[in-house]
């Protein structure tokens, strides 16, 4: 009969530093499980943050539907929710347009206005360049984006917006880059934008 082992000998085995071979296949069997732990993780969080998104939307749904039904307005944090995610926005004349509409005309609007009032104030011509530089890229902008769209094309603030522009373009076409704004024309160009401020 073998001598029963030492307790040096259990305590080298035991606390080795060095992997036994059952410990080696052990250990590379473990491998591709934490991988799948990881990635069975990363999908479960992923899952629970589309989970968690998905009943937001359908919470604010049920409460635009229930608001809808009392004829609320939409006000809170459910109507801030909707705002966010909602592409359009409503005019103060009452109708829905899309907020990318409603923002470039709103920049021509300012940038037009503010060029216009610029050539009144004053002798200074840098200021007045940067801001006719302004109300150029923001129309140009403008007419990228929205000319020939059939949502807007036929709009009041659209309409209104293309007059005071070609009234505009028409007057630099005739008198040339560096010509002064009659008050006439620009008297027109201006309520042409009031108009169009006013359906925005």
């Amino acid at each position: 009969m073998p001598a029963p082992p030492s307790s040096m000998s259990l305590l080298s085995r035991c606390c080795s530093s060095t992997p036994t071979q059952k410990q080696q296949t052990v250990d590379s069997k473990r491998q591709p499980i934490r991988g799948a732990r990881l990635l069975l993780t990363r999908r479960a969080t992923a899952f629970s943050l589309l989970a968690g998104a998905a009943a937001m939307v359908a919470t604010a749904g049920r409460a635009r539907a229930a608001e809808e039904a009392e004829g609320a307005g939409g006000e809170g944090v459910v109507g801030a929710i909707k705002s966010l995610f909602d592409p359009n926005e409503e005019t103060k004349a009452g109708k829905v347009l899309p907020k990318a509409y409603l923002k470039a005309a709103r920049e021509v609007v300012r940038t037009l206005r503010e060029s216009l009032e610029e050539k009144d104030a004053a002798g200074d011509s840098a200021k007045f360049r940067r801001g006719a530089d302004s109300a150029k890229v923001s129309i140009r902008e403008f007419l990228g984006g929205w000319r020939g769209q059939q949502s807007v094309a036929k709009e009041e603030s659209y309409v209104a917006l293309e007059k005071a522009i070609t009234s505009l373009a028409e007057f630099y076409s005739k008198a040339g880059p560096f010509a002064s704004l009659p008050a006439d024309v620009k008297n027109k160009i201006l309520d042409d934008l009031n108009a169009a401020e006013a359906y925005l």
